[in-house]
């Protein structure tokens, strides 16, 4: 399961690559895109699987560069619905960690994670 997040952590930037772990954990999403933006979103809010040792300005510039990769990875296929559905649960997640709820973050990844994963 460690083979998306090693994925990505090789595709990062050079900048981020030195802070990547040596067995990352997946969430288990198990696809590239989920688990890009998965691993940008840790990287603002909670636990990063892939990556440690960031300050708190690097890992949320690190999280940005994630969500870009992830989406334009997805964007590559030219499924843009699923780009916008993707860029929606960011935004509603930035909104409800704003809010300071959270929960409702978790629970918009809980619904994401029963749909079926984007092409990637």
């Amino acid at each position: 399961m460690t083979e998306a997040l090693s994925e990505i952590a090789a595709a990062a930037d050079p900048a981020l690559r030195e802070h990547a772990v040596g067995e990352p954990r997946d969430a288990g999403y198990g696809d590239f895109v989920l688990e890009a933006i998965r691993e940008g979103y840790e990287l603002h809010y909670g636990t990063p699987r892939a990556f440690a040792g960031m300050d708190d300005d690097l890992r949320l510039l690190a999280g940005d560069a994630l969500y870009a990769l992830g989406l334009s990875r997805l964007a590559e296929t030219g499924d843009l619905e699923a780009v916008a559905e993707l860029a929606d649960l960011i935004s509603a997640c930035a909104q409800a960690h704003a809010e300071n709820r959270p929960e409702h973050a978790e629970a918009h990844w809980a619904a994401t994670a029963e749909k079926p994963a984007p092409p990637s």
